[in-house]
């Protein structure tokens, strides 16, 4: 069966507002925040799109927004299925199980960030310094180890680029103490919360990002959540310290391009190269994996 690939959304007319990987409608009291299949690498969107990847992502965000409900309140209204938004009937077919209909918020301009290993940046400045974002850590930790408790480094938020981790101290003198000290509780207990049950599914939580919103009612958890595109996902089976691991995101685009970087075949600036097949279609794999094996549910193409 042929998938319908959305690079991008337009309506006539209408404003969009376009991230790396989403696309933001502004209608008023509310958002359309649509989930496409573009992909990025290195600060980078490459020019191919990876199928069921925007749906995937709007799913898993739909699954954990309900299972946090209870104790953390979020923009989501809806996925957008069968009723469209008025104005936006010529683009249903590409909405439908990737937009996400939201309420709107003041974000906070903080990626609110839990590490349970050390990875990624993380095991970047650990090497140099021996810390995480500032936090000293027993020296004798090793690439992916389980630090010896989730710790909570926050980031500045980037238009365009990198995020930039921030120690505590710097993020309180952005947003304020009080505001810091709310989103670090919340972040660590959604990622507790969060690693506990993936590990009941087979999977290593070893890192995620977190974003939040001001409103009328307080601080709200928005963007989305624990997709394979915020999230560092293990397979459990298949872990050893000491090494790089497997895991369930991008990690075959970014293998597949530093493999050309290091050819000199290209650079990490635009623009980017495109993918062969097998490299698009290894990625589509892992992203519906994560999503069955996070929910025990099959995924309907």
């Amino acid at each position: 069966m042929s998938v319908t690939l959305v690079h991008k959304t337009e309506v006539p007319g209408v404003a969009v507002k376009r991230g790396k990987v989403r696309d933001l409608y502004d209608l008023g009291d509310r958002l359309l925040i649509v989930a496409t299949d573009r992909i990025s690498a290195f600060d980078c969107v490459l020019p191919d799109a990876i199928p069921h990847k925007g749906r995937v992502l709007t799913a898993l965000s739909k699954f954990w927004f309900e299972r946090f409900a209870h104790h953390c309140p979020h923009h989501l209204i809806s996925v957008i299925e069968t009723q469209t938004p008025a104005g936006f009937e010529c683009i249903g077919d590409q909405l439908r199980g990737r937009a996400m209909l939201c309420r709107k918020a003041d974000v906070v301009p903080i990626e609110c960030v839990a590490r349970g290993y050390l990875a990624g940046s993380g095991w970047k400045e650990y090497q140099a310094d021996g810390t995480v974002c500032g936090i000293r850590l027993p020296a004798d930790l090793t690439l992916c180890s389980p630090l010896p408790e989730p710790i909570f480094t926050p980031a500045t938020k980037a238009e365009t680029g990198h995020d930039e981790n921030v120690s505590f101290d710097t993020a309180c003198d952005l947003v304020g103490r009080d505001v810091m000290t709310e989103l670090r509780g919340k972040t660590l207990k959604l990622y507790s919360e969060a690693a506990d049950y993936a590990r009941s599914r087979g999977i290593i939580l070893a890192d995620t990002k977190f974003e939040f919103g001001r409103t009328d009612d307080g601080l709200i958890l928005i963007d989305e959540v624990l997709t394979p595109d915020s999230s560092r996902f293990w397979p459990a089976d298949k872990y050893e310290a000491g090494r790089d691991q497997e895991s369930f995101d991008k990690q075959f685009v970014r293998n597949h391009l530093q493999a050309m970087c290091d050819r000199g075949d290209w650079d990490k600036t635009d623009p980017a190269p495109s993918l062969p097949p097998d490299v698009i279609e290894a990625t589509s794999s892992r992203y519906i994996e994560a999503f069955e094996r996070l929910t025990g549910q099959k995924w309907q193409v």
